[in-house]
């Protein structure tokens, strides 16, 4: 932890008031790494809060109308969705408007996207976890098709990604979805490697190593500090626990 090295820098130079400056500046610095220069503010949190919202319905209505019609099941979904987010009935109004804006014909994704990068974009995590969620929501009605992952293709250009890097991240997502609870396929080792991002002749050293860090990608405390909407961070637990059952089955597996 940087704080206490700062703290003893602090204070064998200065005394005991250089170790107070040397603490706030090393936790000042921990924190920039935890969370990316974009999220070490905890004052403008609650504005990152409100624009990762705002960006993920009115994507979520893109998505819906990019085949040219919202189908009853995007319908059922995103009222679920607002259930599953435990949304006030302010909240979800405001939701479902957002909605509606994203599916209006010829909407255009690139305003709402540049907002989200200039409030949202130098977190540590934040662009990378709205892909992940997009790609999740598209897959929920069970029908993905190509005019859904060339706009989320888009979408992750514009955030920033290349085509080779939304790719992996398609990947991985597509992949840790069969570790969902209850899923069919849980026990395929393949699809285990390919949910963690590594091949199956990885070492034991990158396959923990990719394992670790997917894992602090979505723990809790990283995600709300960086903005992610409280009531999100269930999705990013949900994640998480797919990680975990993947690196089990290999873990298991390399140990027989």
């Amino acid at each position: 932890m940087f704080k206490v090295l700062g703290a003893l820098i602090g204070f064998g130079i200065f005394g005991f008031f250089g170790a107070l400056l040397g603490f706030f500046i090393g936790g000042a610095y921990d924190r920039v790494r935890a969370l990316g220069l974009g999220g070490a503010n905890p004052l403008t949190r609650g504005h990152r809060q409100q624009v990762f919202l705002q960006t993920i319905f009115t994507l979520k209505g893109k998505l819906a109308k990019v085949d040219g019609h919202i189908s009853q099941a995007e319908i059922d979904h995103t009222e679920a969705f607002m259930t599953q987010l435990k949304m006030s009935a302010e909240q979800r109004r405001q939701a479902i408007d957002w909605f509606k804006e994203g599916a209006a014909p010829g909407y255009d994704v690139s305003a709402i996207i540049r907002e989200f990068r200039h409030t949202c974009g130098h977190t540590a995590n934040l662009p990378e976890v709205l892909v992940v969620f997009l790609i999740v929501i598209a897959l929920a009605d069970g029908d993905f098709d190509r005019q859904e992952q060339d706009l989320l293709s888009n979408i992750a250009r514009q955030l920033g990604f290349s085509e080779a890097q939304f790719q992996q991240i398609l990947e991985r997502t597509l992949n840790q979805t069969h570790f969902a609870p209850g899923h069919t396929t849980q026990n395929d080792l393949e699809d285990a490697y390919k949910a963690l991002g590594v091949s199956k002749d990885c070492s034991d050293q990158e396959l923990k190593r990719a394992y670790r860090k997917l894992m602090s990608q979505y723990h809790p405390d990283k995600l709300m500090g960086q903005g992610l909407p409280d009531h999100m961070v269930e999705m990013g637990k949900q994640q998480a626990q797919e990680i975990q059952a993947a690196y089990e089955l290999i873990k298991n597996h390399r140990q027989k």
